[in-house]
């Protein structure tokens, strides 16, 4: 499966982004999609996940309350709401897939988008 990241950008402290994650290639429909995170200095960080069949979700600390994720079966894409945007959201951001009840590791990734926070 081939994935394809956008809707990153420049946004002020307490401001909102949303990131799209479009699968090519195959559906979604047995998969794990993910949004991980690195800052400059920094290692690649888990930010959230969701099962596609199960709806499942799981959210690093860090943006719990904050961020949301969510699937569009429509347009077979993953989205990442976030909200609150504060300066160490500040990362490019990557959203990956794994195949459900495999292996932990994730096998499919897609390009980064940065997402910039600006005092």
């Amino acid at each position: 499966v081939q994935l394809q990241a956008s809707g990153g950008g420049l946004v002020q402290t307490g401001g909102s982004l949303r990131l799209s994650c479009a699968a090519s290639g195959r559906t979604f429909s047995t998969y794990i999609i993910a949004w991980f995170r690195r800052s400059p200095g920094k290692e690649r960080e888990f930010v959230a996940s969701i099962g596609w069949t199960t709806g499942n979700t799981l959210y690093a600390d860090s943006v719990q309350g904050r961020f949301t994720i969510s699937r569009d079966s429509a347009k077979n894409t993953v989205n990442l709401e976030m909200n609150s945007l504060k300066l160490e959201d500040t990362a490019v951001y990557y959203c990956a897939a794994r195949v459900l009840g495999g292996s932990p590791r994730y096998d499919y990734w897609g390009q980064g988008t940065q997402v910039t926070v600006s005092s």
